[in-house]
């Protein structure tokens, strides 16, 4: 019986409560002791959203299989494929795969359900992102650059108007 109090003695619980107010390298050390790696570039919030969810994890007992299932099932039909890139040597554990995901959407434009807000002469423009278009003023349209016609009445490059073009692509 002694043995046992010692092993819960040793193991302390971890306060999520103090979580919040562990120092860095504290934090680092807890990482490193729960998930046997350092937390990528020093992130200190990663690290105590990482630990707050393992201690959670513990206390809860996880994800239920039941959604375990059903994520996979949506992963297994999701649009998105993975490609694995081989040799790369940077990877923080040696076992791990690198991986990049593949997707159809323009990485110019805010995911789906995204709103952009722009001032245009005094007035709020809002464009909700959609799966396929956007909506402005409660209709759809093809394009930002539709949208932008609307609003001005002249022919606009859409990424321009809304703020979404990078600095190089300007020019500037």
């Amino acid at each position: 019986m002694n043995a046992k109090l010692r092993v819960v003695a040793r193991t302390e619980p971890i306060d999520l409560d103090r979580l919040v107010c562990i120092q860095p390298s504290e934090l680092q050390r807890l990482h490193q002791k729960l998930f046997g790696c350092t937390v990528p570039s020093g992130n200190s919030e990663l690290a105590r959203r990482r630990i707050a969810w393992h201690v959670q994890s513990e206390r809860e007992g996880g994800l239920p299989e039941s959604a375990r299932q059903h994520a996979l099932a949506i992963a297994k039909e999701a649009s998105l494929r993975i490609h694995v890139r081989r040799g790369n040597s940077e990877s923080p554990l040696p076992h791990a795969t690198v991986a990049g995901i593949v997707s159809d959407h323009d990485s110019r434009l805010p995911m789906p359900g995204s709103i952009l807000i722009k001032e245009h002469r005094g007035k709020t423009v809002v464009v909700r992102v959609l799966d396929t278009g956007f909506e402005y003023d409660g209709r759809r349209f093809a394009s930002l650059s539709a949208i932008a016609k609307e609003i001005t009445g002249t022919k606009w490059n859409g990424f321009l108007f809304f703020g979404l073009a990078k600095e190089s692509q300007r020019g500037r």
